[in-house]
């Protein structure tokens, strides 16, 4: 069976969720092809080859491209199958034949197994069923050169991206990994994670990014990974992604991730409203945010919140604080400028549907964007979101924190004038990262 495997957008890494279904499908003895159309141009070719194609959907700006490649998909082969997996995969079903949510490696080699021998497929939607999983197969792909890198000031640095669990244990309201995990979580391997490891390290990977949900939800199969990735790779070193409470509840592990490598870790902050914080069940107030930074620094690693400043709740003067609070704590060279204009996603099956608090300014199912829309409580926030937007579009350098701040302390009223501010540049990579929004 001659499969199709594409990826439309992985924050601009090297495809994980297409390097890794690639395997199980070879392993159950299918022809696999790869498709990476956020650096590699639609192949129509590919589309005439197929037997089959699926679309990797593990967020929601690759699911609405892969809803337009479906769409190009069947104009050009009207009864070629079609499935989405990933995590949005539930969000794409009007453009698909098949949906798969959640672990999804044995499910897809399922559905391709009956598309070869003509029977229903297994039952589609979401599976948690537990995986054997196997080192994904990268050949095919493009090139890690083509993708982001890993910047330290002038510096950029050949990287690479794997997961060493799916799914978290927690069930932030406004996330869509508890919409599918429902607070449960699976470790991959750690032999599995480091050969993938050693395969991009051996294509010139010189940082990884450790891409899981919460890298310290499995933090005793972290801590191991960590100890045996420093061992093989001393030279190469890593981010990962975790809540502001584990920093602090694992703050006697902080001094292992700096001595095995991590550079910076990534951390929903959100906004620094306690109210509003305790409406999205962060676990988290704005006081132990600043605690996170420190004791993060203290060990020589940087934090880069992640914020989400347009909310239902979230007037303009909660956007300034935000800015304020980056200011006092010397965060304007961490944060991504993109970060100032994030509005959030209500997809379908949000947990913050069920919350009353969101009932006021809930709005209609809009299809096209695979999101509720809504109405903010502060009108203002209307208009701010949008400059702000413009202000990003035309320079997405931190030397643009002046003008997004002028811009906020004029919509609040404040009187201020802005100066320059200190934007020492921190480690990053060189795509932005964003969620939920």
């Amino acid at each position: 069976m001659r499969v199709l495997l594409v990826s439309t957008y992985e924050l601009g890494h090297q495809p994980l969720h297409v390097a890794s279904p690639a395997a199980a499908l070879r392993d159950a003895g299918h022809d696999v092809r790869t498709l990476d159309v956020s650096v590699e141009p639609w192949n129509p070719g590919l589309v005439d080859w197929a037997d089959a194609a699926a679309f990797s959907v593990p967020m929601h700006t690759a699911t609405r491209l892969a809803t337009k490649g479906a769409e190009a998909v069947k104009r050009r082969r009207p009864g070629l199958p079609v499935c989405f997996y990933g995590l949005y995969a539930g969000a794409g079903r009007d453009a698909a034949d098949y949906v798969i949510a959640g672990e999804y490696e044995s499910a897809l080699t399922g559905w391709v197994d009956s598309v070869a021998a003509k029977t229903p497929p297994p039952p589609g939607g979401t599976t948690l069923e537990r995986q054997r999983f196997r080192t994904p197969v990268r050949a095919g792909l493009p090139e890690l050169d083509r993708y982001a890198h890993l910047a330290l000031g002038d510096e950029q640095r050949t990287a690479g991206y794997t997961e060493a669990s799916h799914g978290c244990a927690h069930r932030c309201r406004h996330c869509p990994v508890p919409v599918v995990y429902d607070g449960r979580t699976r470790k991959v391997p750690i032999d599995i994670v480091l050969d993938d490891v050693a395969q991009q390290v051996a294509a010139g990977a010189r940082h990884i990014t450790f891409g899981d949900p919460d890298f310290l939800n499995r933090w005793s199969h972290s801590m191991q990974l960590v100890d045996e990735f420093h061992r093989r790779f001393p030279d190469v070193t890593y981010d990962v992604t975790t809540k502001v409470s584990h920093v602090i509840r694992h703050a006697d592990l902080v001094p292992t991730l700096a001595a095995t490598g991590c550079m910076f870790v990534v951390s929903a902050f959100e906004c620094v409203n306690d109210d509003v914080l305790r409406l999205l069940d962060k676990g988290h107030t704005a006081a132990e945010a600043v605690e996170a930074i420190h004791l993060l620094r203290r060990q020589g690693i940087e934090v880069r919140p992640s914020w989400l400043p347009f909310m239902p709740w979230t007037t303009v003067d909660d956007v300034l604080d935000i800015l304020d609070f980056v200011i006092a704590h010397d965060l304007v060279g961490n944060v991504d400028p993109v970060q100032y204009t994030i509005k959030l996603l209500i997809p379908e099956g949000s947990l913050l549907l069920a919350l009353p608090e969101l009932a006021p300014y809930l709005g209609a199912y809009d299809a096209d964007n695979l999101t509720y829309t809504w109405r903010p409580a502060d009108g203002r926030t209307v208009r701010l979101q949008a400059e702000l937007t413009r202000l990003v579009a035309a320079d997405q350098s931190p030397a643009v924190f002046q003008c997004i701040y002028q811009t906020v302390l004029d919509a609040v009223g404040d009187r201020r004038v802005a100066s320059a501010f200190r934007c020492e540049p921190k480690p990053r990579l060189t795509e932005p990262w964003f969620c939920c929004a």
